[in-house]
């Protein structure tokens, strides 16, 4: 079973057309593989063995019918657990949805089903995406596989853990402050969080809706381009998707390009040698021809401030329906202090939301609250304005912008688990991936360099909507 060890989509999609190996095979592979090791990583909540093995003996058919298959089609991969699969428990990491089935595809998975992939499992997270290292979840923390006394980061935790320790060839997660780059970085994967809008919410369990985007986590930017392709574009059920074809663009000539650097990225709080490893990649980018210049975003510094105001601001009314009545857990009108419906409300909301889920909702109902919301919510909204129009200013061609950004993903590598006890020295790994998420730019982390046998992530940040150019740099710097 070597043969498929470590497979990249691509390679999977050629032993397949090469009949080196069935679409059953495959999936058997990595089938047993989740069971062997879950113990150990925790990265799998659900296994979907039905629907994965049907849809790989679909596969073996169309082949044997001499029939030409899809560039993903049977390839194996997971789900982060806040994307619903139809007939499959969706717990978003919480016991409050600890026994919800979803009644129907979200929109990335009809697209995938469409394309053909072959569906492993659903992914742990933190609790409800809320979370910078998958320790928030109400099922156990997910551990990092190149060393698992450390986190794989959050929230798409389980998701990246999935990749790097090849339990699947590709997975899906959700990016709301950096939930899909910053785990890629700490677990040596890719990672891509679109513009907002090129991919569908539609059956992703919402934690900040003018934040969230489904992206996802494979082992080499091709593929990450693969499954972008089959997941992106403009979907009737979610108002906020656009249509992903108006906004391709003609590719760059390399030597053409220039790429900025953002001072206040290297400045006080990032690992030292993290700093080397980042700098080191952006050298390789200005030996072949990439302009390098130095630029600054001044209010990059207040964009974590901004993000944990509204952010939770939006959990308070996202959360608001988890209130035993319609759907997942339901406290007894007959046990202790729950004699009325206020009191199921208040009992199964306690019993069934984590620590970390119920301080960003008393968070986010305080500054939405009366005397509060034009001091701080309306205030954060305005600074997300400004962090948004300096990004502008910074990729406006015309008056000596550049491409795009080349920046750290993340402070640190890998932290151990159960090491930053206070919520505000975790909220500080998001610092350099929380801007392009309160702008709405697409960004990549890719892996640029270990330290001892912890990978560390290059981030790659672009405009707006020009997402195949974060893309095409970030294969540039893979095939140097």
């Amino acid at each position: 079973m070597t043969q498929f060890s470590n497979l990249t989509i691509e390679q999977a999609h050629k032993g397949l057309i090469k009949k080196e190996f069935s679409a059953v095979e495959l999936t058997n592979f990595y089938l047993k593989k989740i069971k062997k090791e879950n113990k150990k990583f925790n990265a799998f909540l659900t296994i979907t063995e039905k629907i994965a093995m049907d849809q790989a003996r679909k596969v073996d058919k169309k082949l044997a019918d001499g029939e030409k298959i899809g560039s993903i089609e049977g390839i194996p991969i997971a789900i982060k657990d806040n994307i619903l699969v139809k007939d499959y428990k969706t717990t978003a990491g919480s016991k409050i949805l600890e026994n919800y089935t979803a009644p129907y595809n979200a929109t990335v998975i009809e697209g995938l089903k469409k394309s053909g992939t072959v569906i492993l499992g659903k992914t742990n997270l933190d609790e409800f995406a809320m979370g910078s290292s998958t320790e928030n979840s109400a099922f156990g923390p997910t551990k990092n596989p190149l060393d698992i006394t450390r986190v794989p980061g959050g929230s798409s935790g389980g998701s990246a853990a999935a990749v790097a320790a090849d339990e699947c060839i590709a997975a899906l997660g959700s990016d709301t402050s950096g939930s899909i780059r910053q785990p890629a970085s700490f677990c040596g994967v890719v990672g891509f969080k679109s513009s907002y809008g090129m991919v569908s919410r539609y059956g992703l369990i919402a934690m900040a809706s003018s934040l969230d985007q489904i992206g996802p986590l494979t082992k080499n930017v091709e593929d990450t381009k693969l499954i972008f392709d089959a997941i992106c574009g403009h979907d009737d059920l979610d108002s906020t998707s656009l249509d992903y074809t108006k906004y391709k663009k003609e590719k760059r000539e390399y030597r053409t390009l220039k790429a900025g650097v953002p001072k206040e990225y290297f400045e006080e709080g990032i690992n030292k040698d993290v700093r080397k490893s980042v700098e080191k990649a952006i050298k390789k980018f200005e030996k072949i021809g990439v302009k390098i210049k130095e630029v600054k975003l001044p209010f990059t510094k207040y964009a974590l401030a901004a993000y944990y105001v509204i952010m939770p601001a939006e959990i308070s009314a996202n959360l608001a329906r988890y209130d035993g009545v319609k759907y997942g857990l339901r406290v007894k009108s007959q046990e202790p202090e729950a004699e009325n419906l206020l009191g199921v409300y208040l009992k199964t909301r306690a019993k069934g939301f984590g620590h970390e889920s119920r301080r960003r909702m008393m968070l986010g109902t305080y500054v939405l609250s009366a005397g509060y919301r034009e001091a701080y919510y309306n205030k954060a909204q305005k600074v997300r304005t400004l962090i948004k129009k300096e990004f502008d200013e910074i990729f406006d061609l015309s008056i000596g912008g550049v491409d795009f950004l080349l920046t750290p993903t993340a402070p640190t590598t890998a932290f151990k688990i159960g090491e930053k006890k206070d919520p505000l020295s975790m909220y500080l790994s998001d610092i350099y991936t929380t801007p392009a998420s309160l702008a709405g730019l697409p960004a990549i982390s890719i892996p640029c360099g270990f330290i001892g046998k912890l990978p560390v992530g290059l981030q790659i940040i672009g405009p707006q909507f020009k997402d195949d150019l974060v893309l095409e740099a970030a294969m540039l710097y893979e095939q140097m």
